[in-house]
């Protein structure tokens, strides 16, 4: 049977821009936009201040991301996100 996919780290890169490192050892840099854009709700609705989502952390027992308010993102739709556009700097 597979390993269960896992988020071993997230780093907020800013506005909806994620780097995310799985378990497996995959690193990608995902906007998430998609996804908090698309979930209703009032779980959901802080996430869209890009400054209260960018205090993601990972929680340790389940590998997903998560809020302070409780709301949580699976690793594999996040896993199913394309990489994000690189920035101009």
């Amino acid at each position: 049977m597979p390993d269960v996919l896992r988020i071993a780290d997230a780093e907020p890169l800013g506005g909806h821009v994620l780097r995310l490192t799985f378990s497996t050892g995959a690193v990608h840099e995902v906007d998430v936009w998609p996804l908090v854009e698309g979930v209703g709700g009032p779980m959901f609705a802080p996430l869209r201040d890009p400054a209260y989502f960018a205090r993601v952390s990972v929680d340790a027992v389940c590998g997903t991301v998560v809020w302070p308010n409780g709301a949580d993102l699976a690793p594999t739709a996040l896993h199913r996100l394309p990489e994000a556009e690189p920035t101009a700097g």
